[in-house]
């Protein structure tokens, strides 16, 4: 599989001229997603419409720390500064779900007028329009079709969105992917630690970033708490040795470092500026093929920042489920 170099939650629409079963929805629906439900076509089409330059800005956004990164600033205050600052990115939708048989404007008309909108779009179907969206699904119109009377449709419509949600966005990956060098971007299409990496990220945070310099991933969980899992090849464990040493660590806490026991926060703490001492944190193995360690450590100082409260408390906020007309 292919590792999101960045990823963060977004919110769902679903559009749908039944209000009974958007209520249904309203209920069944995982409690993490920002679920808005739309009754109207045009209300739901008028709010999406307005979406585009806000991910245009979205996107400049992480292509200017990428440019002051080329400058020589760190990566880490930045995304830092960008989580605590752009609290808005979490409203932007990822993935919509229209149903096709509506009066007045069916879903695949709704859809045709979201031109400039790039996320994921899903069609509900009855039974009788199953070649439509087949049809529309070879034009490359939507993403994936759902038959209503699919059993067990909750599960499966909750199933087949939480796919499109952890699929990489390919505008951010093509930024992030100008921050690693050649043979990190190599290590991570390995697929046993694409694999390892997806099931990480997901345990531990809610949004992630995937960087070069250090070389690791700076994750968020839902309550805002931020942790660094550091990567390193296994080929670089002289270098890192080398480099506590240069730093005072003792040739023991070095050793450990170059057998790959451990593995030490000294780059993480250079690019936050800290001087404090350098903290050891127990290495495991990232997929099967031995070439990429990592090791897990708090960024305590995250915990600073003002406006860094996280995806949970934003939840709260703003992700009432009341259908919209």
């Amino acid at each position: 599989m292919t590792f999101p170099l960045f990823h963060r939650p977004g919110a769902i629409v679903f559009l749908d001229d039944d209000q009974a079963y958007l209520e249904m929805l309203a209920m069944v629906l995982p409690r993490q997603w920002n679920v808005k439900l739309y009754l109207r076509p045009q209300t739901c089409i008028n709010h999406l419409q307005q979406e585009p330059p806000l991910c245009e800005a979205d996107a400049w956004a992480q292509q200017e720390m990428i440019d002051q990164w080329r400058a020589g600033n760190p990566l880490i205050p930045q995304i830092l500064r960008y989580w605590a600052t752009h609290t808005e990115r979490f409203g932007l939708t990822r993935v919509c779900v229209f149903d096709y048989a509506m009066p007045g404007m069916d879903g695949l008309q709704a859809l045709g007028e979201l031109t400039d909108w790039q996320g994921g779009r899903i069609l509900l179907t009855g039974q009788a329009d199953e070649h439509v969206a087949v049809s529309a699904f070879n034009r490359g119109l939507i993403d994936q079709f759902i038959a209503k009377q699919t059993p067990d449709i909750s599960q499966h419509l909750i199933s087949v969105v939480q796919r499109m949600l952890t699929q990489p966005q390919m505008r951010h990956s093509q930024i992030w992917r100008s921050a690693l060098t050649q043979p990190q971007h190599a290590l991570l299409q390995v697929p046993s630690v694409g694999r390892q990496l997806a099931s990480l990220a997901s345990t531990h945070w809610i949004e992630h970033v995937l960087i070069g310099q250090p070389f690791g991933i700076l994750g968020m969980d839902t309550d805002g708490r931020v942790s660094w899992l550091q990567l390193e090849s296994a080929s670089g464990l002289a270098d890192l040795a080398e480099l506590a040493e240069s730093q005072g660590m003792k040739a023991t806490a070095a050793d450990d470092i170059r057998s790959g026991r451990t593995l030490v926060d000294l780059e993480l703490q250079q690019a936050l500026g800290q001087t404090g001492p350098a903290r050891l944190m127990p290495a495991f193995s990232i997929g099967h093929e031995g070439t990429l360690l990592a090791a897990l450590f708090p960024v305590e100082l995250a915990a600073s920042l003002p406006g860094l409260t996280g995806y949970s408390h934003w939840l709260k906020k703003h992700g009432q489920r009341t259908v919209q007309d």
